[in-house]
């Protein structure tokens, strides 16, 4: 694909997992009480941020009321309240919220997009769907050329990661783990903002702008201090 603007329009309108068309489409449908009335997007969801981005920061899949509601990357949930907030405080966002697309968000050097753009059942994509989503990370991973630090939320997302640059063996998942992979760039772990987490305290929030700090902090090095 040429260009971003191209990338989204692919991702928006792909159909490949009729799976997950179908559970996006249920859940616009049944809606949760906070949100009913509201116009649900359900339709895959493209990544978003800085074009000029150097720290890309990477999610599993789209939640079904979240992304999949408000047609945008960690939207209007739980899991981006914390993100955002972070992110913001690492100087990768201008406010430290995102609850629609029209609330003003901008990245600043920063991008973030989910490995699986739909969402699946019980948050757990199968391998097929995983395998059919990875194009389109490919594909914003060769058009993102400054990008300097994958951070990868949770080890499914880390395994995707893992997965587009061909790592073998693949390395184990880890907290500020640190990965360095091809062209220059480096995979940083980081648990998942998900509520399970940050509710059992599993990750809090210094945890979790220590990661952010570090990836801004990596991603303004040159490329060939990130080789090992």
């Amino acid at each position: 694909m040429r260009s971003l603007v191209e990338l989204e329009q692919r991702v928006v309108g792909c159909r490949l997992c009729p799976r997950l068309v179908a559970h996006g489409e249920h859940a616009a449908a049944h809606p949760r009480p906070a949100f009913a009335g509201q116009d649900y997007w359900a339709r895959p969801v493209p990544g978003f941020g800085d074009p000029g981005a150097r720290v890309y920061v990477l999610g599993l899949a789209t939640s079904a009321h979240g992304g999949n509601r408000t047609g945008r990357a960690f939207t209007g949930n739980a899991t981006a309240d914390w993100l955002v907030a972070a992110m913001h405080r690492a100087g990768l966002a201008n406010q430290p919220a995102s609850t629609h697309r029209g609330d003003g968000l901008r990245l600043h050097g920063a991008w973030m997009a989910s490995a699986v753009r739909c969402a699946p059942p019980h948050d757990r994509p199968t391998s097929d769907e995983r395998r059919a989503c990875a194009r389109y990370l490919d594909a914003e991973l060769e058009l993102l050329t400054g990008v300097r630090v994958i951070v990868c939320l949770g080890a499914l997302a880390w395994n995707a990661a893992a997965a587009w640059d061909g790592l073998r063996p693949r390395p184990p998942f880890g907290h500020g783990r640190e990965q360095p992979v091809g062209a220059g760039r480096l995979l940083l772990g980081c648990y998942h903002p998900s509520p399970q987490n940050t509710r059992t305290g599993r990750l809090t929030e210094p945890m979790l702008d220590d990661v952010l700090r570090r990836a801004a902090a990596l991603a303004a090095r040159p490329a060939e201090e990130m080789r090992s």
